[in-house]
Parts: structure tokens; sequence; C-alpha cells
């Protein structure tokens, strides 16, 4: 995978497939509501969803993958609505976490899983422990996550560890959920919304944004290639101009 890079301290490595996909997998509960099923119909397709994008990403050589399936603020949600979310993600446990194995995938959780059920979370450190040697893919899943709350951890972190020294960007990027992936390149939301939602607020610092209209339910491998598209579109600049990112770029042969 190679040395994670801060995009404030040096420029990242780069290339036309991203190597790290961040995505808000937002609309389950529009996507069942347009065709009169209950919102609990959307989460489950929305499962499907999920796996054609993580087979879509190995496909194209994509390093890392995150996914948002739970903020923090998400327990505010009808109660009904939050068990039946715990329920799915122990089934997605129990029956995904063998087959992501088979296909050299990392699996792993980021976020604070002290509200969780004991049962999911001995899943979690279970799946997390089966997968750690795997290098295809690193899947991580976002349950009980909030930006502000990785940041808070990984000061509090610094300051445990180093009590009495100033805290760095360097010391705290080190201790945040994602400190061994690289910088998200592209963040996709689905589902019409223009906003990051308290997701990886420090990791998306120079982040390429794409956002969709497109409910997740109905986001697949196709979805995906328009978005790399659009990021292969885009000039990373890191905050140099255009004229120095040209000059970083192979000349093509003469003769």
């Amino acid at each position: 995978m190679g040395t994670p890079t801060s995009s404030t301290i040096a420029i990242p490595e780069t290339g036309d497939v991203p190597r790290h996909v961040a995505i808000i997998m937002d609309g389950n509960g529009r996507w069942a509501k347009k065709r009169f099923l209950p919102r609990v119909a959307g989460h489950r397709r929305g499962v499907e969803a999920v796996r054609e994008v993580v087979k879509a990403c190995m496909e194209r050589g994509v390093e890392c993958l995150t996914l948002f399936a739970f903020s923090s603020e998400n327990w505010r949600r009808p109660t009904e609505e939050v068990n039946f979310l715990m329920q799915l993600f122990l089934k997605a446990l129990e029956q995904e976490v063998e087959k992501l194995h088979a296909n050299g995938i990392r699996f792993r959780v980021i976020g604070d899983l002290s509200a969780f059920d004991p049962v999911i979370v001995e899943h979690v450190r279970r799946g997390e422990a089966l997968t750690a040697g795997n290098t295809r893919l690193t899947l991580t899943v976002a349950a009980n996550y909030g930006g502000r709350w990785d940041i808070l951890q990984a000061a509090n972190r610094c300051l445990a560890e180093r009590p009495g020294e100033p805290i760095t960007e360097e010391l705290l990027a080190a201790r945040l959920s994602l400190a061994d992936c690289p910088e998200p390149d592209l963040f996709i939301r689905t589902g019409g919304e223009e906003r990051v939602s308290n997701f990886l607020l420090w990791q998306l610092a120079y982040t390429e944004l794409y956002f969709t209209p497109a409910l997740w339910p109905d986001f697949g491998a196709a979805a995906l290639d328009e978005a790399i598209a659009s990021y292969r579109a885009r000039e990373r600049r890191f905050g140099r101009t255009s004229e120095q990112l040209a000059a970083t770029l192979p000349q093509p042969k003469v003769g």
C-alpha cells in the first residue's frame, strides 16, 4: 500500500485510479419509499449494492474502500429502524466476512463500538483478526463514527501518550482511525445531498468530492465508473499552480 502521506504536509501519490475511495451510502429509505416498501427494504437492498461496489473496486485496482454505514447521529432515527440496522449489521458480519477473507480483503470497523451489543463487537473483532493479513483491498466500515469524534480521540491519545508535549499534525494524524491508509482520493455521496455529514473531516482536506442523485441501492459498477471518470478529469494541484503540475508530468518522447 505504501506509506500514507498527509496532503497538507507532502504531495501524495496520485494516479488514474483512486487509491482510496470513501462513500456515504445515502438514499436507502427513499429508494424503498419510491417503491411503496418499508424503509428496511431499502437497507436490505443496500447490502447488495455494497457487494457490487466492493467487487468493482477490487477489479479496478482500488486499494482502500471506506463506507459510512452508521453515523454517531444515526441513533436519532426511529428505534425500530435502528434495531433493524443493528440486526442487518450482525447478519452481514455473520454471512460476509468469510467471503471477504476468501477474496483477500482486509475488513475492519472504525468508530466507537462501545454502544453496540457485545455480540456485534465480538463478530467485528473476529472478522478483523481473520482478515488482518489480507492485502487485495482494505474494506473499512465506519459505524457509530463521526469525524469530530475521530479527531478528539486522536487528540486525547496524543495527550495520554505524550503528556506535556504539543500536539503536532504528524502526531495527531498518526492516531486517527485511518492512519494506515492513504487519505481518500475520491469521496462519493449518493442520494443527492451535497455535504460530508461529519465523515472523515480531517482526511477529506484535499479529496475530490463527487455527488450523485443516484440512490445507494441503485449504485453499482457503472455508477462507480462514472465517479472515477469524473475524478480523472480533475486537476489535483495540492496548492500548486497548473504550470507547476504540468512540469511534474512525464514529457512525451520526441523522435
